[in-house]
């Protein structure tokens, strides 16, 4: 019953449906009261010969009457309750899917993609059922039950209703355990299944490399295991499920056996007649759906209650970087860089130490370094994926924590070495940061990323199909596909994260050129481990272990002893070789 609490402020939201599908509800249950009573009546008329063919008549269309307002009644309840549920699973999609978008890199390392899936889906559906089910079940076990009790017990008898009710408390008792055993197996069998989800999700993803490697039959098997550990999770939880119904049954067993039981006795004592007799154990049929809908709803209550928990927990996750309050006012501005120190808790060693830059509109950064030189994480601080632990980064002066995020970002574009492509065509990838682009505009960002000579090559140009993750496509292609993608956008900041390695070095220094005329004004942040791409940087920062280990321009670097030289000078001999 915990779920309504958590839910109350859907519930206040949305008063005017739930107040509508409550009160249709109630008057649903009040007319069902009237067909027992009536054919009680009918009974005692006919028993007594006292009702005449015209009369039996009018009676049993009053009984076909009540049926058809119940049933118009009923399909408007359903109207008003269920839509509502449904607005409660795109409410909590969208806040689930809002929330995902705040959260920063050491988010998911926490959650595994196929768990996310598994609570944006399958855990929705159940609160969504519980919404819906869960409060018709509740409302309409309560109302009916507790009508069909004080019609018994007042116009019949209290004394034969309190005989037939003697099963109900025990049952009770025994429901209420059932339903906090199942609360705590289905969180197990819903982790399970996050867990088979995520399985499928990676098997999938990389169903490539798995063939290369002819990791088929091993795979199938870790699959496999996991399979069989997710169902028998959910059979303990159908075991405790399987509990419900013969509990009830076998409770409104024995209240129709001392119903009947009892209420003969009275008939034949003359407390009751047989028509009262009639309507009473009709009454005590009413009672089954109210007990069978408590347990039904205690049921996929605590189904719910669980999957929302597993929301819920996710949704108050605050993320690590706090959205700032400032706006950024309008134009290009300097970027300056003044990080004296950043680490990656809980770690207690600095990734960067000492890092200062700055960049006015029109220059061009690069950033090298040997593998794990601290290249890719000084770009994540300029993206704000992360919070300088010492110092800050400041954009018109203003420090990054507190400049609005979406503004932030809006002003730049970044490429990575692994870029990510929809399974779309190509012409709506291109056109994924600006949708409303006309064909001119994504052909001209595509002529400079030196790609559109090869998109026209393909079997339907701008239209085809990239296939999920641009499988299709080369790595260069995809490489270059999300650099049209980011010039289209049209940044006052373009980054790249070695995002022409897949890039033969005539290309490269083509888009570089390219880029050179694209970039007048615009600030360009080039990060590579192939030095030919930044002969016409600004400035270039050499990293080595986090810090600064040498800094200038591509011919003052190329004079000086250190790193810079000596890989430009291994790089040039390769390509030599090469050639």
């Amino acid at each position: 019953m915990k779920l309504f609490s958590q839910l109350r402020w859907f519930f206040v939201l949305e008063w005017k449906r739930y107040l509508g599908a409550v009160t249709l509800l109630i008057v649903i249950a009040m007319l069902q009261l009237l067909p027992p009573k009536l054919v009680g009546i009918i009974v005692d008329g006919i028993t007594h010969q006292q009702m005449s063919g015209r009369t039996l008549l009018l009676w049993i269309s009053l009984i076909v009457g009540t049926a058809v307002v119940i049933y118009l009644l009923r399909y408007v309840w359903r109207i008003l309750l269920f839509g509502a549920s449904y607005l409660l699973a795109v409410k909590l999609r969208n806040n689930f899917y809002n929330q995902l978008s705040r959260q920063h890199p050491n988010f998911y390392l926490r959650h595994r993609t196929g768990d996310l899936i598994a609570r944006a889906t399958n855990d929705v559906d159940r609160v969504v059922f519980a919404a819906g089910e869960g409060v018709l079940t509740l409302v309409d076990s309560l109302v009916m039950g507790c009508a069909v009790l004080i019609i018994m017990s007042i116009e019949i008898s209290w004394q034969l209703t309190l005989l037939s009710l003697l099963p109900m408390p025990i049952m009770a008792i025994f429901i209420k355990r059932y339903g906090d055993e199942l609360y705590n197996r289905f969180r197990v069998a819903q982790a399970a299944f996050s867990l088979l989800n995520d399985r499928t999700q990676e098997s999938l993803t990389s169903i490539r490399m798995i063939k290369a490697f002819g990791l088929e039959n091993y795979q199938s098997k870790l699959f496999s295991d996991v399979a069989i550990d997710a169902g028998n999770k959910n059979m303990h939880v159908a075991k405790v499920d399987a509990r419900f119904d013969p509990t009830i049954y076998l409770a409104v067993a024995c209240a129709n056996m001392l119903a009947i039981g009892g209420g003969s006795w009275m008939v034949i004592n003359n407390q009751l007649t047989l028509g009262q007799l009639t309507s009473f154990v009709m009454y005590l049929g009413l009672m089954i759906w109210p007990m069978l809908a408590l347990a039904w709803m205690f049921n996929i209550v605590e189904r719910g209650s669980a999957a929302y928990s597993r929301i819920a927990s996710l949704l108050t996750e605050a993320p690590e970087v706090v959205d700032g309050e400032l706006s950024l006012p309008p134009g290009r501005g300097v970027l300056e860089l003044n990080i004296i120190r950043f680490d990656y808790p809980p770690a207690e060693k600095p990734v960067l130490e000492n890092i200062q830059a700055r960049l006015e509109p029109g220059k061009t950064l690069g950033l090298c370094g040997p593998t794990g030189s601290g290249k890719s994480t000084l770009l994540a601080l300029i993206q704000r994926q992360f919070d300088v632990t010492q110092g800050e980064i400041c954009y018109h002066s203003l420090p990054l924590s507190q400049i609005k995020l979406d503004e932030w970002r809006a002003r730049m574009s970044v490429v990575s070495q692994m870029p990510f492509l929809f399974s779309a065509s190509i012409a709506e990838n291109i056109a994924l940061g600006n949708p409303s682009v006309s064909q001119d505009e994504i052909e001209r960002a595509a002529a400079l990323a030196c790609v559109h000579e090869d998109i026209l090559n393909l079997s339907q140009g701008y239209q085809t199909e990239v296939g999920e993750r641009g499988v299709m496509l080369s790595g260069g292609q995809k490489q270059r596909i999300a650099i049209a993608r980011a010039l289209l956008m049209e940044s006052e900041i373009l980054i790249l994260d070695d995002a022409l390695s897949a890039v033969d070095g005539r290309t490269e220094y083509q888009i570089l050129q390219n880029l050179r005329g694209w970039g007048q004004n615009r600030t360009l942040i080039i990060s590579a481990h192939r030095l030919s791409g930044l002969l016409h940087a600004s400035e270039i920062l050499v990293l080595q272990d986090g810090k600064v280990a040498q800094r200038g321009t591509h011919s003052e670097l190329a004079e000086q002893m250190g790193w810079y030289r000596n890989m430009y000078r291994y790089q040039q001999l390769e390509a030599a070789l090469d050639e």
